[in-house]
């Protein structure tokens, strides 16, 4: 077994090894990194190799060096690698960090094979819980189990019946709940649907599944956590992105609540990792960031950059907006979540500020919209804006053009497609995928491309990610050549996007996302050579050690 330490967090251990290395690790001393298999982009994307690092005194890249190179012999730290390679730390460029800690300590169902595997899931939680007043939790996904259907409350009902069950969908685009939480949150038949989100009933009753803005009306009954609950899932996600290689995180939805949790991290110095966030919609954003976006806080550990806004909903949920009806039920066509005039408002509203805008977009109408609001607004709004567009999973073939015409930034997750692949032919059917997830076109047109997880509906771990934009294969490595093959990206292409690529996304590139001089030395020591590896022997990549600014703060022990 592998045992797990991790500096960040409250209350655990360290290996004596790590705890020497942070003894010895001056915090603010010129440092040598040497003896590496080193490896970065450069500005221009292409391979830069190197043997050594010299890091200043700020934690910044002072110098790469060769072998051939002559070494600093007064440095205040030395740290021998071993030869083992050492590369930029990641940079998640959509993920959830307050919503990956709590699914680390709620129920997960996110590995649940059937719908009783979920049933005995819950019913283990429920009995290991007793006290809980509210059982919350996430990950269930009726096309992983097969179902053909929604869940309902009544198979809900059938293991809890006597205190009240919320359960996230994968995607956060779906609740399903027992009948006791209905009861307390005073939903019945007569309960409209919100503009936005859609009740599943069955006999004109509430089923138990409420999609996308449904979701709200439980809001007031479901007990807020504590503060102190807030900061116990923020070092959680933290440990589990540190162990992952991700050095920095893009928080897409931000509320202020997370943001003052985000906040006692840093005025305690007990946030490692750099997140960059982005407000739950108009009112987040002035919340947190009042008249604009906040500067960079806590030694470039955290900032407000922009706002977060939703179009449309998700694929599996039939949320993502479609220009045409969805194959598998052609009565429904996703749901608009704002309409085209408020989604102009929102942008313009954050643009005047300066807040940059990333907008969740999957279906290929959804797509339309947005491109189509970009495009009016550039010339109202000038200059660099570096307009997202989070997740551009399907994008009708003659809207393409628009991204790199528009300056847009395509926020991508290659693990959606890997998962979604069987889920999103039965959606579309075979004649509208030409534009789903297309990774190489969007690059080829010369448009910009970051790539995130979207964690916690996909691991946090970004090596599976690489693989799969590589290869379009799965863990077992189907279909064989990969899906809609023409849309693989190499092993650089691929890389740069999870790196370099989604630090221009949020106009970090001066300071992250590589390991050129006068960066942050934010890196990671792995098992394998990133370069060498074959694409299944990537995903298996093991995190060794990561690095922020210069000093270690996860170190995985060693093998016993």
């Amino acid at each position: 077994m592998m045992r797990i330490f991790s500096i960040s967090g409250m209350g655990t251990a360290l290996c004596a090894c790590a705890a020497l290395l942070l003894a010895d690790a001056p915090a603010r001393a010129e440092s040598l990194i040497a003896n590496v298999n080193g490896m970065t982009l450069g500005e221009d994307g292409k391979l830069i190799r190197f043997s050594a690092m010299v890091i200043d005194d700020d934690g910044r890249v002072k110098e790469l060096l060769n072998r051939k190179d002559k070494q600093p012999k007064d440095v205040d730290f030395r740290f021998d690698g071993k030869g083992k390679t050492l590369i930029p730390g990641f940079v998640d460029a959509h993920g959830h960090v307050m919503g990956l800690g709590f699914a680390a300590l709620t129920l997960d169902l996110s590995r649940t094979k059937s719908l009783e595997e979920a049933q005995q899931a819950l019913r283990d939680y429920a009995a290991k819980y007793p006290n809980r007043q509210w059982i919350i939790g996430r990950g269930w996904n009726q096309e992983a189990w097969g179902l053909g259907r929604y869940p309902n409350a009544a198979e809900l009902d059938a293991v809890i019946a006597d205190r009240p069950v919320y359960l996230t969908r994968v995607d956060g685009h779906a609740a399903w709940v027992n009948s006791a939480a209905m009861k307390a949150a005073g939903i019945t038949a007569t309960t409209k649907s919100p503009s936005g989100g859609a009740i599943e009933r069955t006999g004109g009753k509430p089923s138990g599944v409420f999609i996308d803005k449904a979701q709200s009306l439980f809001e007031q009954a479901i007990p807020a956590p504590r503060p102190v609950e807030d900061d116990i899932a923020l070092m959680k996600a933290q440990d589990i992105l540190l162990s992952q290689g991700v050095t920095t995180i893009t928080d897409m939805g931000t509320t202020l609540r997370d943001w003052q949790s985000f906040r006692r991290a840093g005025d305690k110095q007990q946030l490692q990792m750099r997140i960059i966030s982005y407000a739950g919609d108009i009112e987040n954003m002035v919340a947190i960031g009042g008249p604009g976006p906040s500067p960079w806080l806590y030694d470039d550990r955290l900032k407000l950059a922009g706002v977060k806004l939703y179009l449309d909903g998700a694929l599996g949920s039939r949320g993502a907006l479609l220009k045409q009806p969805y194959s598998d039920k052609p009565a429904e066509q996703g749901l608009a979540l704002i309409t085209p005039s408020q989604l102009r408002n929102k942008m313009s509203r954050a643009a005047m500020d300066g807040f940059q805008t990333a907008v969740h977009a999957n279906g290929d109408q959804a797509n339309a919209e947005l491109l189509s609001a970009i495009e009016e607004l550039q010339y109202t709004f000038k200059g660099d804006r570096r307009w997202r567009i989070e997740h551009a999973q399907i994008i009708d073939p003659v809207d393409l053009p628009n991204i790199v015409k528009t300056g847009a930034i395509a926020s991508m997750q290659p693990v959606h497609q890997t998962s979604d692949r069987l889920m999103a032919e039965a959606r579309l059917g075979p004649d509208r995928l030409a534009g789903a997830y297309a990774w190489n076109t969007i690059l080829e047109s010369g448009a910009k491309l970051a790539f995130g997880t979207d964690v916690p509906v996909e691991s946090a771990n970004p090596f599976p990610g690489l693989a799969a934009a590589m290869t379009r294969e799965d863990a077992n490595g189907q279909p064989v050549g990969g899906w809609m093959s023409a849309e693989r990206l190499t092993r650089v292409e691929a890389w740069k996007a999870y790196t370099m690529g989604a630090a221009y996304a949020s106009f970090a590139e001066d300071r992250i996302g590589s390991l050129t001089k006068g960066k942050r030395a934010d890196f990671l020591i792995i098992d394998k050579d990133i370069m060498l590896a074959q694409p299944q022997e990537i995903r298996d990549i093991t995190v060794e050690q990561t690095w922020i600014a210069g000093r270690p703060v996860f170190i995985r022990a060693a093998q016993q």
